[in-house]
C-alpha cells in the first residue's frame, strides 16, 4: 500500500512537471511577443518621427511659377491668393504669370519659366495642343509640373480638376427639380476651355435625360468684361421673349456668366426667372444673399482651396514623394436657402455648406514642420 502511494507521488511529480514545462513554453512566447510590440512601437514611433523631418529638397526657398491662361473675375484672383498664401506658409516664392487668354503667349510664358530653372510649374488652364510641348521639355529638366483644369497627359505631371461633371450635374439635377421637370431655360456658355467642354457634355445628357425642359437661347464669350458682356447679351434675350413664363430659368456653367444674368434679370424686373451657376466667390455670396436674388444655387469649389492643393502637389513632387496622375477636387451645392440672412464671406461659408474649404488632399506629415519653421524665421 505505502508503495502504490510512493508510485502515485511520483507520478503527480511528474504530471507537475510536464504541466509547469509546458506554462514555461507559453509563456516564453508571450515574453518575446511583447519584446516584438515594443520594438515594433519603437519603429512606429522612429517611422513617424522621420515621416514629419522635412525632405532636404525643400529645406531651401522654394521658386513657383504660375501660368494661368487668363484671370478673369473674382474665382481667378481668389485661386491666385491660394496660390500665393499656400506658397507663402511654405517660405517660398511665386511668379504669376497671365496670358490673356493668348495660348500662344501661355506657351512663351512656360519656356520663360523652364529657363529659368525655377523649382515647379503650376498652369492654370490651357491646351495641350499649346503647351505639352513645354510640358514634356520642363518633366525631362526635372522641373515638377502641375496642372489645374486642362487636357494637358503627359507622364509624371499630375492633373487637378473640380470634376466639372458633377459639378454640372448638381446645379442641373437642381435646376430640373425645381421646374419639376418642364420649362424654358437660356444656357450661357462658350468653348475653348477643358472645364466648360466638361460641363457642356453633362448639359447635353441632361437634354437627353429632360426632354420637358426646352433651349430657347444659347449665347456666350470670354472677355476682359464677361460679367459686363453677359448681361449686355441677356438684356437683349430678355426683350425677345418679353412675356412672364417665356423663359424658366438660366443655367450658367461659370459665375462670371450668372453675375451678368443675374443683373440683367433684376434690372427688367423678370423676378420669375431663376439662375443657376457654377463657381463660387464673395461676389458672388453677396449677389445670392440679396433680397429677392433671383440667382438660386452654383455648384462649387473653393477657388482659393484649388489653388493651395495644386502647390501642395508641387511640393509633394519637389520632396520625390508619389503623386497621382489625376486628382479631382469634391464639389459643393451652394444653395440661397441654406445662407443665412446676414452677409457673408467665403470664410464663413463652411459654417453652412458641409466641408467647404476643409480639403486634406496633397498633405504631408512634414508640411505642418516646414510652415512653422517658415513663420519663425
Amino acid at each position: 500500500m505505502k508503495r502504490l502511494g510512493l508510485i502515485l507521488s511520483i507520478l503527480l511529480l511528474f504530471v507537475l512537471a510536464a504541466c509547469t514545462s509546458e506554462q514555461d513554453a507559453v509563456s516564453e512566447p508571450e515574453a518575446s511577443n511583447n519584446e516584438t510590440k515594443e520594438t515594433a512601437s519603437k519603429t512606429q514611433d522612429e517611422t513617424s518621427q522621420t515621416s514629419s523631418d522635412i525632405p532636404k529638397e525643400v529645406q531651401k526657398p522654394i521658386k513657383i511659377a504660375a501660368i494661368m491662361q487668363a484671370s478673369l473675375g473674382t474665382f481667378s484672383s481668389q485661386y491666385v491668393k491660394g496660390v500665393e498664401d499656400q506658397v507663402e506658409k511654405f517660405g517660398g516664392s511665386v511668379q504669376v504669370y497671365n496670358a490673356d487668354n493668348d495660348l500662344s503667349k501661355m506657351a512663351t510664358h512656360l519656356d520663360t519659366a523652364i529657363n529659368q530653372n525655377v523649382d515647379a510649374i503650376l498652369i492654370d488652364h490651357g491646351r495641350a495642343d499649346a503647351l505639352e510641348p513645354g510640358v514634356k521639355k520642363a518633366v525631362e529638366k526635372g522641373i515638377p509640373v502641375v496642372v489645374f483644369d486642362s487636357d494637358i497627359n503627359v507622364p509624371g505631371v499630375t492633373v487637378i480638376d473640380q470634376d466639372d461633371y458633377s459639378l454640372a450635374w448638381d446645379t442641373l439635377k437642381t435646376l430640373a427639380q425645381d421646374l419639376n421637370g418642364e420649362g424654358n431655360i437660356v444656357y450661357v456658355w462658350v468653348g475653348g476651355f477643358a472645364p466648360m467642354e466638361r460641363r457642356n457634355v453633362i448639359y447635353e445628357a441632361f437634354q437627353e435625360r429632360y426632354p420637358g425642359i426646352k433651349e430657347i437661347a444659347k449665347f456666350g464669350t470670354a472677355s476682359a468684361n464677361t460679367a459686363l458682356d453677359t448681361q449686355t447679351q441677356m438684356e437683349t434675350i430678355l426683350k425677345q421673349y418679353p412675356n412672364k413664363g417665356d423663359i424658366d430659368a438660366v443655367f450658367a456653367p461659370w459665375d462670371e456668366f450668372a453675375k451678368g444674368a443675374t443683373r440683367a434679370i433684376e434690372q427688367a424686373g423678370r423676378d420669375e426667372i431663376n439662375v443657376y451657376g457654377i463657381d463660387m466667390s464673395d461676389e458672388d455670396l453677396q449677389m445670392m444673399q440679396k433680397e429677392n436674388s433671383p440667382w438660386l444655387s452654383s455648384a462649387a469649389t473653393d477657388p482659393a482651396e484649388v489653388g493651395r492643393v495644386q502647390v501642395r502637389f508641387a511640393y509633394q513632387k519637389i520632396a520625390l514623394e508619389d503623386t497621382p496622375d489625376i486628382f479631382s477636387l469634391d464639389p459643393h451645392l451652394v444653395k440661397q436657402s441654406d445662407l443665412p440672412e446676414e452677409t457673408i464671406s467665403m470664410d464663413k461659408l463652411g459654417e453652412y455648406v458641409e466641408g467647404w474649404g476643409s480639403s486634406d488632399a496633397a498633405t504631408s506629415p512634414w508640411m505642418e514642420k516646414l510652415v512653422e519653421e517658415a513663420n519663425a524665421k
